[in-house]
């Protein structure tokens, strides 16, 4: 599982404006349905029953919020870079500027478990979270995501 399997240059949002948790999920289902043809108040509806159980903001800067579909036909992915780091939440406390969402097929098991550890072997590592912050390019954010991919496979 590579994250160029998950992402296209279409699915990263450089410079998401958005004040709260809520309204970047919002945010973020509506990109999703414009990518996918998904029905956006049944994906902001998934995530928001997921970060019911507790968070997906794992901490230094980042969340990962993710669900699972009916009538999904593969995993999908969606980045954000917040133009303003927002509150979510998160583990340690820390405001998140980085997010990754990861939806899945209800079917999916283990490949949605698979998926959700690579993206978060691939954000643990500071180096590339730098680069991440360090650009509000979208070409150069999918670049990174997709470079440090291969990177950290090998």
């Amino acid at each position: 599982m590579e994250i160029r399997d998950l992402l296209t240059s279409d699915s990263v949002i450089a410079n998401l404006r958005v004040t709260s948790k809520k309204q970047a999920l919002q945010e973020l289902a509506g990109a999703v349905s414009r990518v996918t043809d998904l029905d956006e108040r049944a994906v902001f509806d998934v995530l928001m029953e997921r970060e019911k159980l507790g968070t997906t903001g794992v901490g230094n800067g980042i969340a990962i919020p993710h669900g699972k579909l009916p009538g999904l036909d593969k995993l999908y992915g969606m980045f954000a870079r917040m133009e303003k780091p927002i509150d979510f939440q998160a583990i340690d406390e820390q405001p998140v500027d980085l997010i990754f969402l990861l939806l899945a097929p209800e079917s999916a098991g283990a490949d949605h478990l698979k998926a959700l550890a690579r993206v978060s072997r691939l954000l643990r590592d500071r180096a590339t979270c730098d680069k991440l912050r360090g650009t509000d390019n979208a070409e150069a954010l999918y670049a990174i995501l997709s470079n440090s991919a291969d990177v950290q496979a090998a």
